[in-house]
């Protein structure tokens, strides 16, 4: 017959572990204490997950300030545009109208000049 003891294994009159499972040498069950050890591990020196949620967490942010800034810089064109358009491609055209019609005066004087000193 087997004797009951803390250290021996199978099932025994008024064991509460199944057949097959061991006691530490405390008298409590292996399997939780491992699970135990395993868990203040993974908590302790597993530190993936956390760095996994700061990395979400970075590329959040990033991505959130860097649409807000490609915004910002889009509306910065668009009003750049519409400000050339309206008010700086009109202000060039006269002025170049200016100095065409002033080039225009200077070449016919010079033209007229030239004929006026061909004929003499």
């Amino acid at each position: 017959t087997m004797s009951s003891g803390p250290g021996t294994p199978g099932k025994a009159a008024g064991s509460p572990l199944p057949a097959g499972r061991k006691r530490d040498s405390v008298g409590l069950p292996a399997h939780p204490i491992i699970k135990d050890i395993g868990e203040i591990h993974s908590r302790l020196l597993d530190h993936r997950p956390v760095i996994q949620g700061e990395i979400r967490y970075f590329i959040k942010e990033f991505e959130e300030k860097r649409g807000l800034r490609e915004v910002r810089v889009l509306e910065n064109l668009n009003t750049m545009i519409y400000e050339t358009n309206d008010q700086i491609l009109p202000k060039c055209e006269q002025v170049m109208h200016g100095d065409l019609n002033e080039v225009l005066k200077r070449c016919k004087q010079e033209a007229i000049c030239s004929e006026f000193n061909t004929r003499l």
